[in-house]
This record gives structure tokens, C-alpha cells and sequence, in this order.
């Protein structure tokens, strides 16, 4: 039986209410490709980073707004929790049976050393999940700031999701090239049967944004940019952009099931050119 918590989280570092836990199930699966997250809790809402390699990074942000509570009793607070539980959790109901009815959430963090505890509620049945939380490693700072960003293009989703069901598999990277001339922007792969381009002009019905102000180019690893394919599935629109170290930024827009608005942001490190 569920402990009694007066107040509803009152006397809690962390505490948030949704009535609707697929809103944050979907966000955390757009970055489920690691089994270990750190969450990051602000006035702002959560954080949730997913890293690889020290290579590429995840961020889902679950603004405060998409909670019908939240409060938070510290400045920010920073665990690590193991990212499948927290999904497997979440996902403990599987598909509503009945049209409409939808798992509600509370989720309670009361410090360092303690558990995350998940109260999920449908149709009267009541599921009670504690997660061991540990202490936060650092992650990575890209450093990626607007300053820095030489070109971005917005797109639909849709369009990235076809280029990237086209991209030849057998490559072990992929090339971007941004460019304020033709070919605008292209995606290249070098695999068993070749080099293959795939382009898309400036002025594609497809493409709601191109600022591109100098031409690069830059390889980044396909194996690690696949980990994006999930947050790309759930989104309606894309921003790419890169920085003038070559550091590249996927960021995906989504609409939640209650069409609040979220975030999901990649980060990835370009790949070194060799010395020959």
C-alpha cells in the first residue's frame, strides 16, 4: 500500500503531477537509447541527458508547464537513474483498454541517496515504483551557443525522416554539407556500392528557415546519429545547425498527447579528419 504524503509533495526536494504519464513517456523514449540518464530538476522543469561515447549527447526537456504541479524546494537538483526503469515504470499500464483513460503521475525525490518514487493511477489501480537514484557524473557542455551557430535550416520532419530512411547503412559516417550556394544542403554517405548524395534545395516547401551564412562540411559518425531516429519519428519539425568548430545540433520539436509543445536536442561531435 502507498505511503501517505500530505500535502501532495510538500515536504519534498522534488515533487510533480501530470495527468497524463504518456507526455513524459513519450519524451523519455525519444532518448532511450542508453540504459543510464542523469535528471536535472530547475524552476524550469526536468532535464533529462543521455550520453555515448563522450561523442554524442541527448537532452529531452519537460518544462515546467506540462505538469499540472511541480515544485521543487532547491536552486536545481541532479541524480542518475537508470533510464530503463524509469521507462519500464512508466510504461506499466501498456495500451488504455478504454478510449480516453490515460495513467496519471507523482513523482516524489526527497535528496541525495534516495529513490525516485513513481505513483502511476488508472482506473483506480494504483502502481507504486521506487527507482535507486546515485549521484550525478559530469556530462558533457558542448558549448553550443546562437554566437557560435554559423548555419541553421528548419525543416519539416517528415523530410528528414525520408532522407534518413534512404541513407546507405553500410557507411561508417555521414557527410552534412551546409552551403549558402548549390547544393544548399546535402547529406553523404560512402558505403559498400559507393558515394551517394542526397540534396534538398533552399526553397523546398519542406524548408520553413535557411541561414546559412558559410559553407562546411563535416562527418560525424552514422552508428551514433541513428541514436536521433526515435526523437525524429515523434517530432513535427527539425532544426539543424552547426557551430563553427563543426559541432552539430539536431534539435526536434514535439507535440505530446495533450499538444504541449517539448524539446528533444542531439549534440554530436564531429569525426577528425586523418592526417593523409
Amino acid at each position: 500500500m502507498s505511503q501517505v504524503r500530505p500535502g501532495d509533495g510538500k515536504d519534498y526536494l522534488l515533487f510533480a503531477k501530470m495527468c497524463n504519464a504518456k507526455n513524459v513517456l513519450q519524451l523519455l523514449k525519444a532518448v532511450y537509447f542508453e540504459d543510464v540518464a542523469t535528471l536535472f530538476g530547475s524552476s524550469n522543469g526536468l532535464k533529462v541527458t543521455v550520453e555515448v561515447a563522450k561523442s554524442i549527447q541527448a537532452n529531452a526537456f519537460i518544462q515546467h508547464d506540462i505538469f499540472q504541479e511541480f515544485k521543487i524546494t532547491e536552486e536545481v537538483t541532479t541524480f542518475k537513474i537508470s533510464l530503463k526503469s524509469l521507462v519500464e515504470c512508466l510504461s506499466i499500464f501498456g495500451v488504455s483498454s478504454s478510449p480516453g483513460v490515460t495513467p496519471s503521475l507523482k513523482m516524489y525525490y526527497d535528496g541525495h541517496g534516495t529513490p525516485l518514487e513513481i505513483i502511476l493511477e488508472e482506473g483506480g489501480v494504483v502502481t507504486d515504483c521506487k527507482i535507486r537514484t546515485q549521484e550525478a557524473d559530469d556530462t558533457l557542455d558542448f558549448n553550443f551557443t546562437n554566437t557560435g551557430v554559423l548555419n541553421k535550416i528548419i525543416m519539416r520532419a517528415e523530410v528528414l525522416k525520408e532522407v534518413f530512411s534512404e541513407l546507405d547503412t553500410s557507411s561508417d559516417v555521414l557527410e552534412i554539407l551546409m552551403s549558402p550556394d548549390a547544393p544548399y544542403f546535402r547529406l553523404t554517405t560512402y558505403g559498400s556500392y559507393g558515394t551517394n548524395h542526397i540534396d534538398m534545395p533552399k526553397n523546398s516547401d519542406m524548408v520553413e528557415h535557411f541561414m546559412v551564412k558559410k559553407t562546411m562540411s563535416q562527418k560525424y559518425k552514422l552508428h551514433l546519429l541513428k541514436h536521433c531516429n526515435k526523437a525524429l519519428a515523434a517530432s513535427q519539425k527539425v532544426s539543424v545547425r552547426t557551430d563553427d568548430r563543426g559541432f552539430l545540433c539536431f534539435q526536434f520539436m514535439i507535440k505530446t498527447e495533450d499538444s504541449h509543445i517539448c524539446f528533444v536536442e542531439f549534440f554530436c561531435c564531429p569525426e577528425e579528419e586523418d592526417d593523409d
